[in-house]
């Protein structure tokens, strides 16, 4: 496979920092790093975006995950390796991802959940952590970036 185009944020001048800059401000929101990189793993996985599912074990491998949880962030429901915070957030960003898969697409339970676990300040990073991902997945599956080959 080889990839259609250069990711088009890095073609466009000025369109990588701001995205870089939202990523950073995702990561000031108080939510731990491991679970914003599971949240950025499973939205990777949902969305087949190889270069980003790579890239993101090896970020959460980095930040602390263990191979058990990286290796089953896939079927969440029913691994043992994650508190109920963490599947409040992996529920969140599955519902937040697959927005035309039902009616009500965040429903009001996901998001009760999500709200007993984490503050307003948490969700918003949780929010944009799943919103840039989403981002970057399009980006890269759109123009077939390859898994790897971003440094």
């Amino acid at each position: 496979m080889q990839a259609r185009m250069k990711n088009p944020a890095v073609v466009l001048t000025g369109a990588m920092q701001p995205i870089q800059e939202i990523m950073k401000a995702a990561h000031t929101g108080g939510v731990a790093g491991e679970i914003l990189e599971l949240v950025h793993l499973r939205v990777s996985q949902i969305n087949g975006c190889s270069a980003c599912v790579d890239g993101g074990a090896k970020t959460a491998r980095k930040a602390g995950v263990s191979e058990e949880r990286l290796a089953t962030v896939v079927a969440w429901r029913e691994a043992p390796y994650f508190t109920e915070e963490e599947r409040a957030a992996l529920a969140l960003a599955e519902a937040a991802t697959r927005l035309a898969d039902r009616a009500d697409a965040v429903s009001d339970e996901v998001w009760d959940t999500a709200a007993t676990y984490f503050d307003e300040k948490q969700l918003a990073a949780i929010i944009l952590m799943i919103s840039v991902t989403n981002m970057f997945n399009r980006l890269n599956a759109t123009t077939r970036q390859i898994a790897g080959a971003w440094g």
